[in-house]
């Protein structure tokens, strides 16, 4: 699993006057969970970006002020009116121990419902994991070339080395449902033919007549 590096600095005073203050300077305040003692930190808001706007999913090497952490960002604060980034959490990561994350999914291939008229929807964006850090990947690649029309694919039909999958095992990742023009085009076909057996026994009407 990929891992970027942020340096950091120790926050010595917490309340809003503080906060205020950082925020102004364009850092951010957080905090991280999950050691020996609670951490509270600050780092540049142009750090902060690369792991905040990216559907990527990062092991964070936190450097404050000399002392070195493995954390992932687990939440984050925005201002509900401008979107600015208010705080963030952090959890540590134990050595030797297994954590629980949210590890993005990728959809590979064509599927063959969707060569026959149908719409590729993706339900679930990421799979929350139970593991080591060192069997992390940095997403998961599912392969859906296979699914047919009106198909779909449930977490119970995925399985990955030494992971534990943590979601529900009957939610959907994706399906192929038909669109509304692949049934608009199906129903017409249906009705042209209709209206041709319907025709032909006309005339074979006229011609019993005929010959009578």
């Amino acid at each position: 699993m990929k891992t970027i590096e942020v340096n950091a600095t120790f926050r010595k005073e917490l309340g809003k006057k503080a906060t205020k203050a950082l925020r102004r300077e364009a850092a951010i305040p957080c905090v991280m969970y999950g050691g020996k003692e609670t951490v509270h930190f600050s780092a540049p808001l142009s750090i902060l970006r690369h792991i905040i706007y990216t559907p990527n999913v990062y092991i964070v090497e936190l450097n404050i002020e000399g002392k070195s952490y493995k954390a992932t960002m687990q939440d984050i604060q925005f201002h509900p009116v401008s979107d600015a980034v208010l705080h963030i959490d952090f959890l540590q990561i134990p050595d030797n121990k297994e954590i629980i994350i949210s590890i993005p999914v990728r959809l590979n291939g064509l599927p063959e419902g969707v060569q026959a008229g149908g719409k590729l929807q993706q339900l679930i964006r990421k799979l929350k994991v139970k593991a080591l850090i060192e069997h992390l990947p940095d997403d998961f690649r599912i392969d859906v070339t296979e699914v047919k029309l009106g198909n779909t694919i449930k977490v119970s039909e995925l399985s990955f080395e030494n992971i534990e999958l943590l979601d529900p095992k009957d939610n959907v990742v994706a399906s192929v449902k038909l669109t509304r023009a692949a049934r608009g085009a199906a129903d017409e076909e249906g009705e042209e033919g209709e209206e041709g057996t319907e025709e032909g026994a006309e005339t074979t009407e006229a011609e019993e007549t005929k010959s009578k």
